[in-house]
């Protein structure tokens, strides 16, 4: 048989060489690049990513935050913590390749909203779809026959006022012999999906920028002692990229009492802490003094700070006399905790007064168990607290002007004086013993600083300190706003249904009227065939047994 003369072949012989590409040039590269930035596939590998280049920031301690740590590292890697260094691992959230991928993420999310907002506002402003000429081959569909006698035009009708009160926007389409109406609803659910992806945005953009104007800093305090909100009152401090520490606000807090419960009933669990309460006064310029009680996961929000509590333990009184009797070292030192029974290690330092400047590594000892060294704290509270000194003489490394932990003792310039391999018994002491030093250098004292000392209860002898965080994040309420809001967009993305249905009325050559009802789903929509079957229900409830042709599924 031959072929049509207007016949035209569908598709061209392929060229010897390979396929023919037009090429894309310049600027269709760049079209292209920027189409994939801006998928959606793209934003959630973003997303993804930027999950996994945070992690380092975990792993290893941030200048930003842990300065110390980063001292110690290089102290304890010297091999690995230079190499780490080079690929900004101690600056994770300010490095290069974090910075780039969350500018990348930031960029493709708007990319994605912008475009899919105005088409969502065009489709808002469009009329329903005509109705199809062939409802059967939808995936949900409904035949009815009609007796009332009503005319199509007047069962469309009907049918209109019905989708309307269950929110559908409506459109009629006659025609000869039938009436029609298109409805569809559902359009919240592509404006959820908006909002959610452009909070995601404002979250990013909330905590990237605004968090530059905020601080965190730490303060450890004893008992007694008054912390002043000044950039000199801080024992570290770690401003935003945009801060003034003119910003910070005048006011004072004091630690009035560090009370701690511990478990004495449950055998399983003895001694294990379960509340901790950080009694303090805080006190503004022209304001009275008011007091307020800070524990773990309920900081204290004063002038616009945060106050939390993070770390405790304890914080030995300890007096250092000359030979002649005269004090030349007196304060509450703060032992680091090192186990669950609270034995802590703790440094004294006297630079001046004595013959030679002292340094003195000490272990504190809440309730000593052992009668003889080694010796270990079988119970956190104060039953029978010791104190054991090793006494170091000569250069504290102070003088020369480099700065130096409070927590750590050089003793590469100085001479071990008691405990160790010198043959001197370490110094013990209990809450109000004093004791003489090592070569005649003067007396030291562990001095009980109870209301009412005893030797039979040692309860209060010894103070406590508390290391509080006071963070100002004035950001905090726009990601909240952000973050309900992301959540309530994402809800209503996954709840709401995108629906179209169509009623449609034809009028047969006896006179007869058929109705029909099908729906059609935008996505997963598993109501969508009771929906039908429910409007069908509710308009005719006569249905038609029909052989179905084929349909279409969404």
């Amino acid at each position: 048989m031959s072929r049509p003369s207007d016949h035209i072949d569908s598709a061209a012989p392929a060229p010897a060489d390979g396929i023919n590409q037009p090429k894309l040039g310049f600027v269709g590269w760049l079209r292209f690049f920027w189409r994939q930035l801006t998928s959606m596939r793209t934003a959630l590998f973003l997303l993804l990513l930027l999950a996994i280049a945070a992690v380092p920031g975990s792993l290893v301690p941030q200048r930003s935050s842990d300065p110390n740590g980063v001292t110690q590292y290089f102290t304890d890697n010297p091999d690995l913590a230079p190499v780490l260094d080079k690929v900004q691992a101690f600056d994770v959230y300010s490095s290069a390749w974090f910075s780039a991928i969350y500018l990348l993420l930031f960029i493709s999310l708007i990319g994605c909203v912008i475009p899919r907002t105005k088409h969502h506002w065009l489709a808002l402003r469009s009329r329903p779809p005509r109705t199809p000429a062939r409802l059967s081959r939808l995936s949900a569909f409904e035949r009815r026959s009609d007796d009332s006698g009503a005319t199509a035009t007047e069962l469309i009708d009907d049918a209109t006022k019905q989708l309307k009160r269950q929110g559908y926007r409506v459109e009629r389409y006659d025609a000869e012999g039938s009436a029609s109406v298109s409805a569809e609803r559902g359009f919240l659910r592509e404006t959820g999906n908006l909002v959610f992806h452009s909070a995601l945005v404002g979250i990013l953009v909330t905590v990237g920028f605004g968090g530059g104007f905020g601080f965190s800093g730490q303060r450890v305090l004893v008992e007694g002692q008054t912390f002043v909100n000044t950039l000199l009152d801080y024992d570290s401090f770690n401003p935003g990229r945009f801060f003034n520490e003119s910003e910070l606000a005048p006011y004072k807090l004091t630690l009035d009492e560090f009370g701690v419960t511990y478990e004495t009933e449950n055998l399983d669990a003895y001694g294990q802490a379960i509340d901790y309460r950080a009694k303090v006064t805080t006190t503004s310029p022209g304001g009275k003094p008011q007091d307020a009680t800070i524990k773990v996961n309920d900081p204290l929000r004063f002038e616009g700070t945060d106050v939390y509590l993070l770390g405790n333990g304890y914080a030995p009184t300890i007096t250092v006399r000359d030979p002649e009797g005269k004090v030349v070292f007196s304060d509450s030192i703060p032992f680091l905790p090192q186990d669950a029974q609270l034995t802590s290690l703790g440094i004294v330092k006297v630079p001046d007064g004595l013959a030679e400047q002292l340094g003195m590594i000490g272990f504190f000892y809440p309730t000593q168990a052992a009668s003889k060294p080694p010796f270990f704290s079988s119970y956190p509270d104060l039953a029978y607290p010791v104190l054991t000194l090793n006494v170091y003489s000569g250069d504290l490394g102070i003088n020369a002007g480099a700065p130096k932990s409070v927590y750590a003792l050089d003793v590469d310039d100085m001479k071990q004086l008691t405990g160790g391999d010198t043959g001197v018994e370490s110094i013990e002491l209990t809450p109000g013993q004093i004791t003489d030093l090592p070569n005649g250098l003067g007396t030291v004292s562990f001095d009980n600083v109870a209301a009412n000392p005893s030797t039979e209860n040692y309860a209060g002898s010894v103070k406590r300190f508390a290391s509080f965080d006071v963070h100002h994040d004035p950001t905090q309420l726009w990601v909240l706003a952000f973050a309900i809001l992301a959540l309530s967009g994402l809800i209503t993305s996954l709840f709401v249904a995108r629906r179209r249905v169509w009623v449609k009325a034809v009028t047969g050559s006896d006179g007869t009227v058929s109705l029909e009802y099908a729906g059609l789903a935008r996505g997963e929509d598993p109501g969508l065939e009771a929906a039908v079957a429910a409007i069908a229900e509710a308009h005719s409830p006569t249905p038609v047994p029909s052989e179905p042709e084929g349909r279409i599924t969404p």
